[in-house]
């Protein structure tokens, strides 16, 4: 490995000659295997810019604002940054973040609909004035902390309330109050936002009902006199190219319907695992197995097996109180690959579960899989592991912060800056190192 320069805040491995982000994995766990078998996160930059490529061509009337809360890695946050997106922040800290990353605060709006006052005090003090509202409670926090702020009112949809079984935003019916309480506060309203899940089945439904009830509050403000030009249309896109175009094949025609490019509304969105779920790598070791008796269901058992099979338990170096914490908030983690294996359709695979080091009860992170026997001493392979903050992985835990080792390949890098992405002016906080065999 070449270094490129001496006090680097970040570095990144630029893999030349052939290397591949497999080869990476693969010294890394080299390294691992010397001393004390720690995980780590490799993180592909370039995987997390052909995202933002795809999502220019794919929604290009979407501006994209990436939610801080789904990667806080401040890596993430600069080439992000340095891409031209802007930021959703739920809290003082996330807009520190940004703000420290030269992200302009017109840039930045401030979410959630029960915001600390301290928030406010903060967006206030920053000059940031997107903030969302849904209630008189909080447009009342909002005009006595901060009157000069520029509003979203954050409309509920048919789609997140039957996903979730409670009321989220304000209702079409309540908005019309929420607007003329605005105008006596003196407090500008300038734009909508909303929320439809990834899980929902019916996009054209669901956008259709909310796209409709959103040009019904602009018309509302435009009547009270406010300057209605944002449309945010929220979350709910996967790491997906076909889901990205499913709904923008939803949404595209009931924009043009209901906001022109001609009325001049700014239409935003906000793709947070779309960038970051698919650049991320978690490697863990097994410490530890277990055989029992095949315990699963009969449902499970009438597919996978007889309940004369052995099951093996597996403890890994990491569970739910670490890098798999978002399995507590009730979200399946996909059974991972075993390195350096090469399935056969000869090969006898086994009921397996995985556990993490602490023996609790609760951290299971992986249920139910068929995975071939392995070993103490074997490396797994997550996936898909990129939507939560990496710098804070082993906080729960106690244990150090996980390694994140931040790649990109030379195709990839060219290709980007052939792109117009100018990185290498961009990003001031990043040092490139060559790696190669």
């Amino acid at each position: 490995m070449k270094g490129l320069a001496d006090k680097p805040s970040y570095i990144i491995e630029l893999l030349e000659g052939g290397v591949t982000l497999e080869d990476v994995i693969d010294g890394h766990i080299c390294e691992q295997a010397l001393v004390e078998k720690s995980a780590f996160v490799v993180g592909d930059l370039g995987g997390l810019m052909q995202q933002h490529v795809c999502w220019q061509n794919t929604a290009p009337r979407l501006r994209p604002y990436f939610p801080v809360s789904c990667n806080s890695s401040p890596v993430v946050i600069e080439v992000l940054a340095s891409l031209g997106l802007g930021f959703v922040c739920a809290n003082k800290a996330e807009v520190n973040l940004v703000l420290e990353h030269g992200v302009p605060p017109e840039n930045i709006i401030l979410s959630g609909v029960c915001k600390q006052l301290v928030h406010i005090k903060h967006a206030a003090k920053n000059n940031i004035q997107h903030l969302v509202c849904d209630s008189e409670a909080e447009l009342s926090k909002i005009s006595r902390l901060h009157p000069s702020a520029k509003l979203l009112v954050q409309l509920t949809t048919e789609a997140h309330v039957a996903e979730t079984s409670m009321a989220f935003g304000c209702s079409l019916k309540s908005c019309r109050h929420l607007l003329e309480a605005a105008k006596e506060l003196g407090v500008q309203v300038v734009g909508v936002t909303f929320h439809i899940p990834s899980s929902c089945q019916d996009l054209q439904q669901a956008y259709t009902h909310a796209l409709s009830d959103a040009r019904c509050v602009f018309d509302m403000g435009v009547e009270l006199g406010f300057r209605m030009n944002i449309l945010d249309i929220g979350g709910g896109f996967t790491g997906s190219e076909f889901q990205l175009k499913q709904v923008y094949s939803a949404v595209r025609p009931l924009l043009d319907a209901y906001f022109p490019p001609l009325s001049g509304v700014q239409v935003l969105a906000q793709p947070g695992s779309f960038y970051v779920a698919s650049a991320f790598t978690l490697a863990v070791s097994v410490i530890g197995k277990k055989v029992v008796t095949f315990q699963w269901d009969s449902l499970a058992q009438g597919e996978l097996g007889s309940s004369d099979d052995p099951e093996f338990l597996y403890y890994m170096n990491e569970g739910v109180y670490g890098p798999f914490s978002h399995k507590l908030l009730g979200n399946s983690i996909p059974a991972p690959a075993v390195h350096k294996h090469v399935p056969s359709a000869e090969e006898a695979v086994y009921p397996s579960s995985l556990w993490g080091p602490s023996l609790d009860q609760l951290d299971q992170v992986v249920e139910h899989c068929l995975l071939p026997e392995l070993s103490v001493g074997d490396w797994l392979l997550f996936s898909n592991i990129g939507i939560r903050g990496l710098e804070e992985l082993g906080c729960l835990s106690g244990s150090p912060q996980l390694p994140v080792y931040y790649t990109v390949s030379n195709s990839d890098w060219y290709e980007m800056q052939q792109a117009g992405v100018a990185l290498d002016s961009a990003m001031k906080n990043f040092s490139m190192v060559q790696y190669s065999m």
